[in-house]
């Protein structure tokens, strides 16, 4: 690719034509492999992951995947291709300006609306893998996510320190201008974005050196989350209002948090159910034992009845994983293994045959008798 970007399809793995579902399983995939956590000081492996979340944050957006889709990233990047040439460089677009494009999408078409209208930022997603526990219990973390922010250094105007944002002139601070073409069929109104201000409804003369007169900024930043109790895996929760600032004064995006939670050693989930495998002795089966049963809340004792079958189940209740309403908790499984003894010595083999004979097994061999 142009600029040395690489194709967002490439990156996650998937075609052109791959459904929403793939693209998300594909993210996934190439999130958890490549994340920071599992892989520590690795840049690569960390340019990987970045690169996966900015490919799907693009793909999984239905108008940004149609943007992507019909100019490549000079659709979806304001800043691709600069100084080749205007924002879409090796498409031959010339010097088009990207936020005409934009308005298209985003300010209706027909003049609808408003361009200078607030609009809500847009959303961000981030991946957050957590262990079995954390994932169970809840638990407090830190990610970092790339947002856009009201430049600090102008508060969102675009002028320098000591300038002001003017009204446009031709606009008059609407946005937005009105059209009149007259055809045979009469004269048809049209309403587009402002040529002077872009659909800001005001003009800056003297930009702004750490925005370069947009108002705003890329920032890479920290966020703390709290991951609610219960969350499984491929699960999404939002921080409402952490994503990136809105236009003329609309509200900030979310940050949208999908879950990957890692194998325990263990136990496995179903639900708010947790399973466990459970093994004893022949003899232990046979006479029944009291053993300690590990949960999530530390082992618990448990007296196994005589006679106990392979593959009896048991139930510890309350000893699962919390509902996400916090008002209930699953149970615990304990599935029931017995292990045959092997590789007896003489003495072992005589006592078992001799046990056989007083169940009425021949030899130990034939199977029971028929009552």
């Amino acid at each position: 690719m142009a600029d040395g970007k690489r194709d967002y399809y490439e990156t996650l793995g998937v075609s052109k034509g791959a459904s929403e579902d793939e693209i998300k399983k594909a993210y996934r995939k190439v999130a958890r492999e490549c994340h920071p956590d599992l892989n520590p000081n690795d840049k690569e492996k960390e340019r990987q992951f970045k690169e996966a979340n900015e490919a799907y944050e693009v793909l999984s957006d239905g108008q940004k995947k149609q943007l992507y889709d019909q100019y490549g990233h000079a659709g979806v990047d304001p800043n691709y291709g600069a100084g080749r040439g205007g924002g879409f460089g090796d498409f031959g677009f010339g010097d088009i300006d990207l936020g005409s494009i934009f308005e298209s999408f985003f300010g209706g078409f027909g003049g609808g609306g408003r361009s200078n209208a607030p609009r809500k930022g847009e959303s961000i997603r981030a991946a957050l893998i957590l262990s079995f526990e954390e994932a169970a219990f809840g638990c407090e973390k830190e990610i970092e996510v790339n947002r856009i922010e009201m430049c600090g250094d102008c508060g969102g105007s675009g002028a320098a320190k000591g300038t002001d944002a003017e009204t446009c002139a031709q606009c008059k601070g609407a946005g937005q201008v009105r059209t009149a073409t007259r055809t045979p069929m009469g004269v048809i109104s049209s309403t587009s974005a402002c040529p002077s201000c872009h659909g800001r409804g005001k003009t800056v003369k003297t930009p702004c050196a750490g925005c370069k007169g947009n108002g705003v900024v890329r920032r890479r930043v920290a966020i703390s989350v709290k991951a609610p109790a219960g969350i499984d895996d491929g699960q999404t929760f939002s921080l409402r209002g952490q994503g990136s600032a809105g236009a003329n004064g609309g509200p900030a995006g979310d940050v949208l948090v999908t879950v990957s939670v890692r194998p325990h050693p263990l136990f496995i989930r179903e639900g708010t159910t947790v399973h466990y495998e459970m093994t004893v002795s022949f003899t232990q089966a046979v006479l029944g034992c009291e053993l300690e049963v590990p949960t999530l809340d530390g082992k618990v004792k448990y007296t196994v009845p005589e006679g106990c079958q392979p593959g009896t189940i048991f139930r510890l209740r309350g000893k699962g994983i919390p509902g996400l309403n916090g008002r209930t908790r699953g149970d615990q499984l304990v599935h029931m293994a017995v292990e045959v003894p092997k590789h007896l010595n003489k003495k072992q083999k005589e006592a078992l045959l001799a046990f056989a004979e007083t169940c009425g097994e021949a030899g130990g061999k034939k199977g029971k008798k028929a009552k």
